[in-house]
């Protein structure tokens, strides 16, 4: 048993999209963060993001440019695994979204970690209890999934694994609090936790609707849009995500039921194997960087190109 000590510094594994918003998230508060990846291009990106974000912050006055270089000199940025997994109490794995890379890292991380380090999985639906057997610390692991950019949407959704201890779960509420985000707590085993089982049932349906030739993803996105008042909508959302990352994730449902109606649609499968992957490739259903339904008169459908009908 391990002291109930406060998590002090943080490690997060994967400086993609996710990876390096939780580590600004909180670097922002407070907390010493080392950014790991694999690759150069990931961490170069993931360095240019965190400026970007941080520089808008003093461009809208939130933070001042001193704040700015303090944040920047808490989040160290590396190559070397060891490195970063050196001294930290929480390690957050935000690696893509494939069971077998997950269980790789989490077993190299075990033997790189002290003893006392937690050690969480960001998946969006992968449960702790399938990658915890890479792991001889299965009492000081759990799921914590975080929501895009967490400074915006400020929740985390806590699930246990197999043998997950009180202690565990107890820091790490306490550090999610610490870094400004409130944490939920899955009360029972669920592939997709909380929220993201409410998401994928809308991804299933919306693409659904689509592939199945009932409506335009467009039209699909305008009455969402208009009718919960947001500025983006199911389409728009699966193109910040990635449309990759879209398809790995509906493939966790599919091998789990079994099901052919959850099985990735060919509308997607076709977008991915032409390389359209949403805002990183510049080309998903929408172009980018100046998506359409930015445009007020795009959506309320006055005179403008349609998309051309999906394959």
């Amino acid at each position: 048993m391990f002291p109930m000590e406060p998590i002090k510094a943080v490690c997060v594994v994967g400086a993609g999209f996710m990876g390096w918003q939780i580590g600004l998230q909180c670097a922002s508060h407070g907390f010493p963060v080392r950014l790991y990846d694999i690759s150069v291009e990931s961490l170069e990106k993931a360095k240019e993001a965190i400026q970007g974000e941080l520089e808008g912050r003093v461009e809208k006055g939130q933070i001042s440019a001193d704040e700015k270089e303090a944040v920047l000199q808490r989040v160290i940025i590396t190559g070397d695994l060891e490195e970063a997994a050196k001294d930290v109490d929480l390690v957050i794995e935000a690696v893509p979204e494939r069971l077998e890379i997950k269980r790789e890292v989490f077993g190299r991380l075990d033997g790189l970690c002290d003893d006392h380090t937690i050690l969480a999985t960001n998946s969006s639906s992968i449960r702790i209890s399938k990658i915890e057997g890479a792991t001889h610390r299965l009492d000081r692991v759990l799921n914590t999934h975080f929501y895009n950019f967490p400074w915006k949407r400020p929740i985390v959704e806590l699930m246990r694994g197999t043998k997950t201890s009180d202690e565990t779960m107890e820091r790490v509420r306490g550090f999610m609090r610490a870094i400004g985000v409130i944490p939920l707590t899955v009360l029972r085993e669920s592939t997709g936790f909380i929220f993201n089982r409410v998401w994928r049932a809308i991804k299933r349906e919306t693409l659904h609707l689509v592939d199945d030739g009932v409506a335009s993803f467009e039209d699909v996105d305008r009455a969402w849009m208009i009718l919960n008042d947001r500025e983006i909508g199911p389409f728009g959302m699966m193109d910040r995500v990635g449309l990759d990352v879209v398809r790995d994730i509906e493939m966790v449902y599919y091998e789990e039921s079994g099901d052919k109606a959850d099985a990735p649609p060919r509308l997607l499968l076709d977008k991915i194997e032409r390389g359209e992957l949403g805002v990183k490739t510049g080309r998903g259903f929408y172009g980018y960087p100046n998506p359409r339904f930015q445009d007020p008169d795009w959506l309320r459908g006055k005179n403008l190109r349609r998309e051309k009908p999906q394959p």
